[in-house]
This record gives C-alpha cells, structure tokens and sequence, in this order.
C-alpha cells in the first residue's frame, strides 16, 4: 500500500499527518510505528489523522498516534497547530478559526495573520482522579494555594521525595516539577522513572521548569512513551498553568523550549488556557507500507 503523508513540525515536535478526509486512514499500530520510525520510516513524534466530523458545527476530526508505538492519545497541542495549517493550506477549509474534535476534546483552533496558530487547549484539570494520579497515603505540600506531590523512588543515589510535583492535565497527564536549569536537569534518569511510576496508572509526561522572570520560563519535556522531545505543547501549557497556581508566574508567558517559543496565556482561573506558536510544512512525500 502507498500512503501519501506530509511532514511538519511546531516548535521541533514534528508530525506525520494523513489526510482521511475522503476515506477512513486503517493503520495497524505496526504501520503506524513504520511511519514513526527515523530510520526506516518517515520519522516523527506523533502521527495526525484528519478526518471529517459527524458533529453539528465541528469542521473536523484529528486522530492523534503515538510514532513510536502506534498506540493513540488525547491530545497534542502542537499537532493542533500543525492541524490548522494542514486543512488550510491544502484548501480543506477557509475557515480561519476552526472547531475540532479529538479523542477527548473540542478544541477552537485559530490562524493568526503572522502565520502562527493559536490552540483553545480549554481549562486545565486539577482533580486527581482524572488525572490520573493514585495519592493514597501521601501527604501533599501546599504552595500559592496549590498542592505538590513527593512519590517514593529512588533515581541514581537520590530520592523522587526531593523532586515535588505540581500534578494535573491538559487532556493528557502532566507532572511538573522547578529545577534551576534545565540544560543540567536530570531528563534522561528522571523522567522514565516518573513517567512510569505506580502512582500514575496512565503514565504521565515530565516537565522540568526552569524559571527566568514572571513571564519567561525554559521547559524540557519527557514525554510519555516518547522520550524527550524538542517541544510539547500540552507540557508547556501545564507548566505554566502550575507555576501560576504555585505564584511562580504571570498569566501571560513566554516558553522557550528546545525547539522554539511558544506563548502561553491563562487570564483567570475559570478560563481556557491560550496556546500561540509556530507550524509549518517540511515537505510532502509517499510511504509504501
């Protein structure tokens, strides 16, 4: 079977992205790791499938894919972004404001003029269960009105206890935790060892915040079965989103990931969190699968 694909990428998170909009994408998981695969595939951190909406005023449907297991996710913010330019560059739609629906989520998706794209990534989800996170038997430390978590573990000669946690979800699990400088953060040991911890029985993406003003910040991002990645969006909108609720932060800040930058805004406790940054095409190709 060929397959035509383009390639993209926001902020270094790069894509795969099918168009299904005239007939349904069919992929094993097996395909979709060919289609991940950097060396014998296309290469890619997700792969996005664009589908038409059965929904009454939703314009689409993307299907998101993890590119190293096949396996699909909630939610990625910079493969929205990379969405809107997709339908819109290939003439799907002249819309420049979008509504979308994903595994779990209606999103609003709008193309700015500068050719950036902003994600409506809706309210962030605090509560535990959801999450999901097991805190049974701990104790959480209260900061800025916001609790963090220390799980036991031992990473390397030192306790998981001295990493606390700011816990919550963006449509998919997020922890975070504030290091000094993240060109030095323990990434590599660290987050497979949170990602996969009993206590989050879903797994869970590791964002390591380093703090430079009130509105600029440095992230890392291990993603959940991923590894690091240059950028996540999802991961940038829960860090900011905890570094307020912990009184690290203004609503309105600049994240500067490996990748490139991305704006984050979270006006009031009771809004949507904003997602502003780049997306653009790489090149178009076919894949025989």
């Amino acid at each position: 079977m060929r397959l035509r694909f383009t390639k993209m990428q926001g902020a270094g998170n790069d894509f795969v992205v099918l168009d299904g909009t005239a007939a349904p994408i069919r992929l094993t998981p097996a395909q979709l790791q060919r289609l991940g695969d950097r060396r014998f595939g296309v290469g890619a951190d997700q792969i996005l499938a664009v589908e038409r909406s059965s929904t009454p005023g939703v314009d689409f449907r993307y299907r998101i894919f993890n590119g190293a297991t096949g396996a699909e996710v909630e939610h990625c913010g910079n493969g929205a972004r990379c969405f809107v330019r997709y339908v819109h560059d290939r003439g799907l739609s002249d819309k420049t404001t979008l509504r979308v629906e994903t595994l779990n989520n209606l999103l609003s998706l709008q193309l700015q003029p500068d050719g950036r794209v902003t994600v409506d990534m809706n309210r962030p989800v605090f509560d535990l269960a959801r999450v999901p996170f097991d805190a049974t038997g701990l104790q959480p430390q209260a900061l800025g009105g916001f609790e963090q978590w220390r799980i036991e573990g031992d990473s390397h000669g030192a306790s998981l206890r001295d990493h606390p946690l700011a816990i919550l979800s963006m449509g998919n699990p997020h922890a975070v935790l504030r290091v000094d400088n993240v060109d030095t953060a323990p990434v590599a040991s660290l987050g497979p060892l949170i990602e996969t911890h009993q206590r989050f029985p879903r797994h869970v993406n590791v964002g390591f915040l380093q703090l430079l003003s009130r509105d600029a910040v440095r992230l890392r991002v291990h993603e959940r079965d991923a590894g690091e990645t240059l950028a996540c969006g999802t991961g940038a909108c829960a860090a900011v989103v905890a570094g307020i609720r912990l009184g690290w932060l203004a609503r309105r800040v600049e994240v500067q990931a490996r990748g490139g930058q991305l704006l984050i805004e979270w006006l009031n406790d009771d809004a949507p969190v904003l997602m502003t940054g780049p997306a653009e095409t790489v090149f178009e190709g076919e894949i025989e699968l």
